[in-house]
This record gives structure tokens, C-alpha cells and sequence, in this order.
């Protein structure tokens, strides 16, 4: 860990900026702790662990031992996915990081980056003024990363943490990626959630991860890849994308089996124009239409509102308005 990461980071559990206790030589901070109120993160090897304060479920552990055992032969089977649909792996991985709309100067998140294989292409897109914040639950993982960046000319930075609680500032980060982790976090919605909460407005987001579509999953090429990983057959995670996903791109890769969603950070909810009036025989705005419903009235009752509306010439907004202002002035007078 280096001083210059001490402002990106917070406490993941209530988002406080942290203050770091420990000697650091030239910058580097090798050990020590970093604090926030009553909460106190240790670093570890020069990695800031936020998840030994963290209470895992028991899925979550078991995530975190199988790529904890597997981080030393992880990158010999790898290629065996890219092999399998021949695939360019290097072309796939591109592809993918382009949707990020890199610049030289970017400050970038990779969440789940496991052995890095991804974050060298990242570094290598970015400048000297460009950081790269790598997070992953796996400490095995984290040191492959670390091993495969040492010497990178980009400032890079390691932390231990857990997807659904970042342990970064809000709008802090210019863009998002995560490939191939997605399906395995207990919950893709605040993963989610996360990552446009560091994100800054305007910026992109990647994910991708296993899911065969809908219309291959009862053909036997489905079946023979679900049978070694069931995890082809997960859902594509549409319902829990974010209120704030704003031009949303989805598409299938790696032999049509891996989906890839981008999209652009907007600022909340989407907002609307309800307010215009609407021309007819209905009238109102879209906003009356879903503010002003009255509980129903009779089948005649409202042929004759129709037919008084009529004669007068005024939408039935406009009729019904001034109908139950005047008789609810009547009855409260």
C-alpha cells in the first residue's frame, strides 16, 4: 500500500474516510492498521484486509477457499474456456475492456480481479496520471494479481474486501469492470449497487460472467457445459441492475455463453416529462393520471360525467377537477 491510496479508501461498513496508524518509508506502507471511529482494518503485507472485520456467510467462505486453493494452478486451466469456443482469449479480454472508454488519466476499479490477467491490459491503456484499484475477496487471488503487475509504470492499488461492501469514496472512481466474478457474490444486487456508488456520473461499467441464454438452454451444447459448470445456467442478472443504469447495453460472448453488460452511470432514477398536458377527451398530464385516481364510481355515473364534460367542452380531467374542488368546498363549508 502506498499513502497516495489513503484518501480513495473508507471504512466499507459506514463509508467514514480512514486515517492510517504505522511508520510508512518513501510512501509505502507495508503494515499497520487503518481506522475509522471504532472500526480498525489491519494491512497486511502491504494489502489493507477489509474483510477479517467482516462477519462472511458461509457461501462466501466457501468462495474464498476454493480461489484461495486454486490461486497457484488458476492460470493453467483458464484458457481452457477461450479453447473451448475458439477463442481469441486476448481479443475476447480487449474487446471487453474497450467498452470501459478508457483515457490515460483514468481512475479505474477492477472488482474480483483475480490473477490479474485482465488488470495488464488495463495498466497498460492507462498514463501516468492513471490509477488502478484492484479488489478481490481472495487474498491468493490478490497476490497473483500483485505478482503479475510488479514493475507496471501505473500506480496500482491492492485491496482485500468483499464486492458488496467497497471499500472505496463515493464518486471517486471514473469507471467500473468486472469479468468472470459477478456469479459468484451471494448478492449481485449490492454488488451492484456498489460499484455505481464509487463510480462517478457519466462513467462506464462492466460486467460479464457465465449465463447461456434462454433459447440454448434445452439444446444438448447447453447441457454438455452445464453438466462441468452449472453456473451456465444462472440468470442473466437483469433484475438486479441498478436505478441509476443508463444506456444499457447486453450481448453474448466467448462462444455466446458469457453475457457482457455495459452501461453509463446516471444520477439517480430516471426523470420524466409528466407534467404537458395531454390533448383528448381524457386530458390531465401522465402525473394526474397517476396521482389523481378516486376510488371508481357506477357505470351511469360516469356516462353522465362524460356527457355533462361534453356539453361544457373541457376534458374530463378538467371537468373532474373543478367537480370535486367545488363539491368538497360545499361540504367542508
Amino acid at each position: 500500500m502506498n499513502l497516495w491510496e489513503l484518501p480513495f479508501f473508507v471504512s466499507p461498513s459506514d463509508k467514514q474516510p480512514l486515517a492510517y496508524r504505522g511508520d510508512a518509508s518513501d510512501g509505502e506502507i507495508a503494515s499497520g492498521t487503518l481506522h475509522a471511529g471504532a472500526n480498525t482494518y489491519a494491512i497486511v503485507d502491504g494489502f489493507p484486509d477489509f474483510v477479517a472485520a467482516q462477519a462472511l456467510s458461509a457461501q462466501t467462505q466457501s468462495v474464498v477457499a476454493f480461489y484461495d486453493d486454486r490461486s497457484e494452478t488458476y492460470d493453467q486451466y483458464l484458457h481452457l474456456t477461450f479453447l473451448t469456443h475458439d477463442e481469441d482469449e486476448a481479443k475476447v479480454r480487449n474487446g471487453l475492456i474497450d467498452l470501459l472508454e478508457l483515457r490515460p488519466d483514468s481512475k479505474v476499479l477492477e472488482v474480483a480481479a483475480g490473477s490479474g490477467r485482465d488488470s495488464e491490459i488495463i495498466a497498460s491503456r492507462l498514463g501516468a496520471e492513471g490509477k488502478l484499484f484492484l479488489q478481490d475477496i481472495s487474498s491468493g487471488m490478490l497476490h497473483k494479481a500483485r505478482e503479475r503487475l510488479r514493475g507496471s509504470d501505473v500506480a496500482v492499488s491492492y485491496a482485500l474486501a468483499d464486492a458488496s461492501f467497497l471499500p472505496y469514496a463515493d464518486n471517486s472512481i471514473d469507471c467500473v469492470y468486472s469479468f468472470g466474478g459477478l456469479g459468484e457474490f451471494p448478492d449481485i444486487r449490492a454488488a451492484l449497487a456498489e460499484m455505481v456508488r464509487v463510480c462517478k456520473p457519466g462513467g462506464k461499467i462492466v460486467v460479464a460472467d457465465e449465463s447461456i441464454p434462454v433459447w440454448l438452454r434445452q439444446t444438448e451444447f447447453a447441457k454438455i457445459l452445464s453438466t462441468t459448470n452449472p453456473q451456465f445456467m444462472a440468470p442473466l442478472p437483469l433484475e438486479q441492475m441498478p436505478v441509476q443504469a443508463r444506456d444499457v447495453c447486453v450481448r453474448w460472448v466467448i462462444g455466446g455463453v458469457f453475457y457482457a453488460i455495459d452501461f453509463r452511470v446516471g444520477d439517480g432514477a430516471p426523470q420524466g416529462n409528466f407534467d404537458y398536458p395531454i390533448p383528448g377527451p381524457r386530458g390531465g398530464t401522465l402525473r394526474s393520471r397517476y396521482l389523481g385516481q378516486l376510488e371508481g364510481v357506477t357505470a351511469e355515473a360516469k356516462e353522465l360525467a362524460h356527457q355533462a364534460r361534453k356539453k361544457r367542452g373541457l376534458s374530463m380531467h378538467a371537468w373532474l377537477e373543478e367537480a370535486v374542488r367545488r363539491a368538497a368546498a360545499d361540504d367542508l363549508n
